[in-house]
């Protein structure tokens, strides 16, 4: 599996994206300036990043998307390319229209920092194949921003068509439906708010985030 990573000014998960895919799949993971205009060439999987695009100016990724690298990453996600969206990177593609709905303030009005539990929801997708349904998992999240909100029909159809795939069993931050990451139809772009790169090494929080990466291994070499 080749992989790039994103990078956009004020990303600061980029490198642990990075870090947890090369030990994973033991290749050098490409870093892609938001300015490129191409992705590297036979790139598998791109993931969008967490942090600060843009240092969250206007709204939450809705700058990143005026880069000029999400052509390039809308185009491979038409042709069913894998397309992973982590914290800012979810805000970035609800912004881009690659995913519905929004990420909106934490009910709270805090920024949350700490490690979450959450169910696996569903497990028909690259992303998710090596979990099993209703699996309990604990990845960290770090957001002020990530109050998933949409429409009712919105939520009804991505219900209905088995798109939920992680869900917070304690909501932190007031996401509809305890919401945590969800699939675009074609189910090759997933967007949730917790961290799994941040969880794929036991000495640096927990080891759940690998079965995804594995999984994408498998799906995508």
């Amino acid at each position: 599996m080749k992989a790039a990573v994103i990078v956009f000014p004020a990303s600061n998960c980029d490198r642990d994206a990075a870090t947890a895919l090369e030990a994973m799949t033991g290749k050098k993971t490409a870093m892609v300036w938001h300015q490129d205009n191409e992705l590297p060439a036979g790139t598998d999987l791109v993931v969008l990043p967490g942090g600060f695009s843009y240092g969250d100016y206007l709204r939450c990724g809705a700058m990143a998307n005026q880069s000029s690298i999400m052509a390039a990453i809308k185009a491979h996600a038409e042709k069913g390319g894998a397309v992973l969206g982590i914290c800012n990177g979810f805000q970035v593609l609800t912004e881009s229209g690659l995913l519905p709905g929004a990420l909106m303030r934490n009910a709270g009005l805090k920024f949350i920092c700490k490690p979450v539990a959450l169910e696996v929801t569903e497990t028909q997708s690259a992303f998710t194949r090596n979990y099993a349904a209703g699996q309990a998992v604990t990845f960290p999240v770090a957001h002020g921003e990530g109050n998933y909100v949409a429409d009712d029909a919105t939520l009804d159809r991505l219900e209905g068509e088995g798109r939920v795939m992680f869900r917070y069993q304690n909501n932190p931050n007031g996401s509809a439906r305890d919401i945590a990451g969800i699939l675009n139809e074609k189910r090759n772009v997933l967007g949730l708010m917790p961290h799994p790169e941040r969880a794929v090494d036991p000495a640096t929080g927990g080891s759940d985030g690998r079965a995804m990466f594995q999984g994408l291994i498998e799906a995508l070499s």
